[in-house]
Formats: C-alpha cells, structure tokens, sequence
C-alpha cells in the first residue's frame, strides 16, 4: 500500500492525466450497473411482478400504473423499491467509511463492523428506541454519537509508539465490541419479550423495515460524505506514506484526521440507524476496489461508494428470496462472503 502512495507522490503529473478520465469511466461503469441493478432487483421477490409493466411503472417513475394492480403497484413502489434504495445507500456508506479508515490508519483490516464502531451505532439506536421511541430522529443522532465514540476509543487503545498496529487495532476491535455488546444485552434486558426477537434479527443487518423518513436522510448522508472524503482523497493518499511524511508534504494530518473521524461515523451512525449491524462491506467492497482500480483514493473512494451499493442490493435480494416468503438478515450473506476474505487478510497482515 505505503509503495503505491509513494508512486503516487513520484509522478503527480503522469498520474492527474489519467486520474480523472479513469475515475468518470469507471464510475460511469458502476453507475450503470448500479441503475440496473435496482431495475432488476425491484422485480424479483416472493410475489411475481409482471416484468413489462414493471419496467414501464419504473420508467414513468410511478406516474402511471402501465396495467399493474393496486397491490402490485405498491408492492412495487411502497415495499420493494425503497428497501432497495435503502440497502444501496446503507451499502455505499458502510463501503466509504470503510475506504476511509484503512486510508486513514494505513490498515487494510480497518472496517466499521471489525472494529467496533457499528456496535457503538447499534448501542445508540437502541438506547433511542428505548427511552426515546416516539422520537425518530433520535435514532441517527444517537446512532453517529454512539459510532463516533467507538471510533475515538479504538483509535485510543490501537494508538502505541509505534502508531497503530494492524494486531493492536483488531484488539482494540475486539475489546470495543465485546464491551459494547454486553452493553447491548443489558440495554435488550429493559425491552418487553415481544421486542427482543425483532431486536435480534435488526443487529443481524434487517432492511425490512425501511423508514420513510429515514431513507433520504441515508441517501443524503451517503452522498455527502462520499463526495467529502473524495475531496480529502489526496490528502489520504499522502497520509498512506505515514503522519510524519504527509504532514512534511504539506497535509494538514490533524484536520484531515478529524475530517474522516467525523463524516465516517455520521455514514455508519446513519446506516446502523436505518438497517442494523451489516457486517463486512467495509471491508471486501474498498479491498475489491484497489485492485480492479489501483489505491489512488480519488478513484477508489467513489468506486467504493457505487461499488458497497451495488453489493448489499444484491446480498439483500438474495436474503429476502433464498428461503422466500421468510427472510434471512443481509447480515448474515455480506458476512459469508466477508469472513474468508477477513482471514485472508489477516494471515497476511
């Protein structure tokens, strides 16, 4: 990684002349896959959509019913297609933070679920469900000051003279989150027996309940961010080449630091806000990234971003259809395919 930033640094000129015209295809690329992804995956569930009327609804962005049925319509347009734009927005902020930290901290294990920082956002909204419930705007408040907090305390415990290790960054994972799931518990000990089930399946990753009011509050919040570490992505490819060097190269490394602190936790807390603890994407989507794409985070950053999208609308399509009309948490289909790379990762670290 430190060997890419340096090239990075060697040839700024070669690299600014194919930097941009390599981050608009490959975007574009993404972009369109991304699109049909939702098309196609809008039309796929337990109960069968006529496909041609579909795509015509879709086309006419619901202006017109193109021959479908009151339920069919809102099956469509009031059930799955905003579960899809949730899962996209909840994957290209998880997949963002994601890039973001392994920049930040020159660790390619750094992910929001391995590290924590995804319980400390789980913890806030459920203390906002508990003992702020007639309040949904609590949740995502909570849920950032919760995933910010993790995040400080990891990076606390991981910092040594060394700077942070990757094995002293994992273990500091480890400790945040198995503190924090105990917190969890007792926190699951003050709901009443029905909720506790529903609970359970939400910190797996749940996407079925999608909130009206929370979905462009994701969208919005996974943009944002996105465009904000993009615009930091010079800085962090500098900051790959280690604190010291960066900050003799001109990077001011103590903003750029509380820059990816700040947004990074708001697109975490605003995830685990809407759809639970999905594990993983942070971790295999930014990996997949750098090497289609190389490690300059002008590019892999919002490849990132489309690419996490793209990823939990898939797993999620797969955890409402594999074993339909039941559900599975997309948790538990992001994790499937994230443990293996984790281990892989982490017997080459």
């Amino acid at each position: 990684m430190s060997s890419t930033a340096s090239d990075i640094v060697a040839s700024p000129s070669r690299q600014s002349r194919v930097t941009l015209r390599k981050t608009l295809v490959s975007c574009a690329l993404l972009t369109a896959a991304l699109l049909l992804a939702i098309v196609f995956m809008s039309l796929i569930g337990s109960e069968p959509l006529p496909a041609g009327a579909s795509l015509c609804a879709l086309i006419s962005f619901g202006t017109t019913t193109c021959g479908l049925s009151r339920d069919q319509f809102d099956i469509l347009f009031q059930i799955r297609l905003p579960r899809i734009l949730l899962a996209a927005a909840v994957g290209g902020s998880l997949a963002t933070a994601g890039a973001g930290y392994q920049s930040l901290l020159r660790n390619p294990l750094a992910e929001p679920y391995l590290l924590g920082i995804s319980n400390g956002a789980a913890l806030g909204t459920m203390i906002a469900l508990v003992f702020f419930g007639a309040s949904e705007w609590m949740r995502p408040l909570l849920a950032f000051t919760g995933a910010l907090a993790a995040t400080l305390a990891v990076y606390r415990l991981a910092r040594g003279r060394a700077g942070a290790t990757p094995e002293r960054l994992i273990l500091a994972g480890v400790i945040v989150t198995t503190f924090l799931s105990s917190v969890i518990v007792f926190v699951t000990t003050l709901m009443d027996a029905t909720r506790i089930r529903s609970f359970t399946f939400w910190l797996l990753g749940d996407l079925s309940g999608t909130s009206k009011s929370l979905l462009p509050v994701a969208i919005t919040i996974a943009i944002a961010g996105t465009l904000v570490l993009t615009l930091n992505a010079r800085s962090l490819n500098l900051l790959m080449l280690g604190e010291r060097d960066a900050f003799d190269l001109g990077v001011e490394v103590g903003r750029v630091r509380v820059v990816v602190f700040l947004v990074a936790s708001l697109l975490v807390g605003s995830s685990v806000a809407a759809s639970g603890s999905v594990g993983y994407v942070g971790l295999v989507v930014p990996h997949l990234a750098r090497l289609s794409l190389g490690s300059d985070n002008r590019i892999s950053i919002p490849a990132a971003a489309l690419g996490g999208a793209l990823f939990v609308i898939v797993a999620d399509t797969l955890a409402r259809t594999i074993i339909a009309p039941r559900e599975l948490p997309v948790g538990a289909i992001t994790a499937l395919i994230g443990a293996p790379l984790f281990i892989y990762l982490l017997r080459r670290a």
